[in-house]
C-alpha cells in the first residue's frame, strides 16, 4: 500500500505529539506507511476534515475515532 496522503501535515507522523517511543515508530510503519485506512486520525480526516482531528489522537484509537464520527 502507498503512504498516507496526510503525512505532510500529520502531527503524529511529524513528531509533534508527546510520547515518542519505539511504539510510535512501529505505529508509523503500520498506519502511516502501510494500512493508513485503519488509522483513527485518517478516518476523521476523510469524513470530517483535518481541523476536526484531535491533536492528541493516536492512530490506534479507532474506538475514539468512531465515537467522534458518531459510529460508536
Amino acid at each position: 500500500m502507498a503512504d498516507c496522503e496526510c503525512l505532510p501535515q500529520c502531527p503524529f507522523f511529524n513528531n509533534k505529539m508527546e510520547g515518542k517511543t519505539i511504539t510510535v515508530e512501529l505505529m508509523k510503519s503500520q498506519y502511516c506507511r502501510d494500512d493508513f485506512e485503519s488509522c483513527a486520525r485518517h478516518m476523521i480526516y476523510v469524513k470530517l476534515d483535518s481541523e476536526k482531528v484531535p491533536a492528541e489522537l493516536f492512530p490506534n484509537q479507532v474506538d475514539r475515532a468512531k465515537n467522534i464520527l458518531g459510529a460508536g
